[in-house]
């Protein structure tokens, strides 16, 4: 299967905005860009909303019938090892195999050094074309590679073939991600990652590196933007070369995790890609579960009084909510207003304070980013907040189409 040069993962939380996200994409192919429209939907967030990977599935389908959608598109297992997989091979065809945990984990000392014989083609100097830098390689240099990442590259081989043992190799795409460590991979070590995966016969679509910065949930990327583009485009770089040299997929291409509301970085992000007519896969996920409050709150009423109790119930159990977020968040407890505060709040106040619009005075991304981890209490609520999505689901999708398309899908892609 191929995905495309240009593919779009999009995360919904209560599996309603189907038809509003693929609107997106829809889009884009009006104003001439192919974008393969992914949806996405971590073991994690299944467990919370007691949802099932076939719900996804059964959205994405809907979706694609009721809109007449003639693109690719696909349904992904996000961020899942083998302890998770086989709940979603039967409606997933892409699987997002993530080996985050098993970097630094060293691997059997006859498989490091059949590793470094493997490799010895390699040893002085490598040159990757587009990249200044000559990168030096020695004995030692490839031994501590193996100590760090091999290990998660063979993790990655067991997960792919256990997948394809099951649906068949031909059937999905796969995403290696390693994209959840403190510090991102170097261009060499990148390079030596993709030489292992394909020595390992992982047929990878796609990659997940870190990134310096903070990719914090929903809220704009923090860091070093000079630093940030260096990184993005000699990635591109050593995907390019690495395809040719190990034999990968022709399609294989960066993917960019986290990359809900990005907005600084989408501009060079945009420029690389086409200076180097690069592919690009960008995974999105909780900012369309905040399109939904936003719209409850616009429509007043019932509506609105239930995302402020959302609110007040997220703020009294911050720790539980934030805790396995605590990575990926920067929450400053004084910017939280107190929930007798936003009960006097019109349903535009909630609205401003909670949309990511960063020149408006009522943006607050303290509440942003504890309502993103908030969806918890708006699956407690079961049938009623449910109801409420259906109910008000006119402005809602309208928020939801507007979020992806201006938002993302546009500065990104066009």
């Amino acid at each position: 299967m191929e995905l495309g040069k240009y593919s779009f993962g999009t995360g919904d939380r209560f599996a309603h905005q189907g038809l509003a996200q693929l609107r997106g994409s829809m889009l884009a192919k009006e104003a001439g860009i192919e974008i393969t429209h992914v949806w996405n939907k971590s073991f994690r967030e299944h467990k919370t909303v007691k949802t099932s990977p076939n719900d996804v599935r059964k959205e994405a389908d809907d979706a694609v019938k009721t809109l007449g959608w003639e693109g690719k598109y696909f349904v992904d297992a996000d961020h899942i090892n083998l302890t998770n997989v086989d709940q979603f091979i039967n409606s997933s065809d892409f699987f997002t195999i993530d080996v985050a945990d098993y970097i630094g984990k060293p691997a059997e000392a006859v498989k490091i050094n059949a590793f470094i014989e493997d490799n010895k083609a390699y040893l002085g100097s490598i040159s990757i074309p587009g990249i200044d830098e000559k990168f030096q390689v020695s004995e030692d240099w490839l031994r501590n590679f193996a100590g760090q990442f091999l290990y998660a590259c063979e993790e990655a081989k067991n997960i792919f073939q256990h997948i394809a043992q099951k649906k068949g190799a031909e059937n999905f795409v796969a995403e290696v991600s390693m994209d959840e460590v403190e510090n991102p991979q170097s261009p060499l070590e990148l390079f030596f990652i993709l030489k292992a995966l394909a020595s390992l016969e992982v047929p990878l679509h796609t990659i997940a590196p870190k990134f310096t910065g903070r990719f914090n949930k929903g809220v704009d990327y923090v860091g070093d933007l000079d630093q940030f583009s260096k990184e993005f485009e000699e990635d591109i770089l050593v995907i390019e070369y690495a395809k040719k040299e190990f034999g990968l997929p022709a399609d294989l291409k960066l993917s960019v995790h986290s990359g809900s509301d990005k907005f600084s970085i989408y501009a060079p992000m945009n420029r690389l890609i086409k200076k180097h007519d690069a592919g690009l896969h960008v995974k999105t996920a909780g900012t369309t579960w905040l399109e939904e409050l936003i719209g409850l709150a616009q429509a007043g009423g019932d509506a609105l009084h239930l995302a402020k109790d959302i609110y007040a119930k997220a703020l009294d159990r911050f720790d539980e909510l934030t805790g396995p977020y605590a990575t990926v968040i920067d929450v400053d407890k004084n910017q939280l207003p107190a929930p007798a505060e936003v009960e006097n709040w019109s349903g535009e106040k909630y609205a401003n304070s909670l949309r990511h619009d960063q020149d408006h005075p009522d943006y607050n991304p303290s509440l942003r980013q504890l309502l993103h981890c908030g969806y918890k209490i708006a699956a407690e609520y079961g049938s009623t907040y449910l109801h409420a999505l259906e109910q008000h689901h006119q402005i809602i999708g309208k928020n939801v189409t507007e979020n992806i398309f201006n938002r993302h899908i546009k500065p990104i892609f066009l």
